[in-house]
Order: C-alpha cells, then structure tokens, then sequence
C-alpha cells in the first residue's frame, strides 16, 4: 500500500518555526495570536508545525502583531530544497538556536542571561555550562 501522506514543504515547517520563535519571545500565547488575528488557536498551531501553509497577507497581518519584519520569516530557511543538500546542511546547523529558544527552558535561560550586566560574570556562566555538557557527555 502507498502511504499518500503529504509531508508539510520544508519552507513552511521553517516559518512556522519562526512564529513560534517570535511568539514566544513575547511570550504570547498562541491563543492570544489567533484572537489578534480572527482565528483560532488550532489554526496557529498547524503554522507553527508546518502542517497549514500561511498565505501572504495572514504572514502581513501576524508580522505586523509580532513586531518584525516578513523578511524575519524566511531568515535562515533552506534554499533549493530539491536540489541543494549543502542549504539543508546549513538550515539544520543553525536550527539548534531555534530549537533552544523555542524552548521553555532555553527561552527562560536567554531572557535572564541578557538581564546580566556584567560580562565576566556572563563568562563564568558560559564556563560552567560547558562544564556541565561535558559532564553530561561523559556520563
């Protein structure tokens, strides 16, 4: 039997990946989103997973609710994703800092780490979380 599955496009997964970044840079909810926009929350989530393609002036509408230009969107999406492995290799490389963020945690992290003033002490933590993942990958 065929599996008629579609996989969601690459370009979508990835700018639905960025509102959620976005969104919870915010920290928005995607309840909140769908309100500001006139839909629901369901909606929101099948963006962000890429299952739902967003049309061009719903991309308009929720850059201008997200505060960031179209262009922010498509920051860093894999280019010739027929052809080119080399622009996937790139996109899955820097898509660590999407996954961090889109994190709790690493949402969490980053918001108190830029709170820091001080470089040295940012430094030091820097320091100690390297100690800690080698830790990790020594267990």
């Amino acid at each position: 039997m065929i599996e008629t599955k579609k996989k969601p496009n690459p370009i979508d997964v990835h700018v639905g990946s960025r509102v959620r970044l976005r969104r919870t840079m915010l920290g928005m909810s995607q309840e909140k989103l769908g309100e500001a926009l006139g839909i629901t929350f369901q909606q929101i989530q099948k963006y962000e997973k890429g299952t739902n393609r967003v049309g061009a002036s719903r991309l308009q509408n929720i850059s201008t609710i997200l505060n960031v230009p179209v262009s922010f969107f498509f920051e860093d999406a894999p280019s010739d994703v027929g052809t080119a492995q080399g622009g996937m290799a790139e996109a899955n490389s820097s898509n660590y800092v999407v996954d961090f963020l889109s994190s709790s945690e690493g949402l969490q992290l980053n918001r108190a780490f830029v709170k820091i003033g001080d470089p040295k002490v940012r430094r030091k933590i820097v320091d100690l979380v390297k100690v800690l993942a080698a830790e990790e990958d020594g267990d």
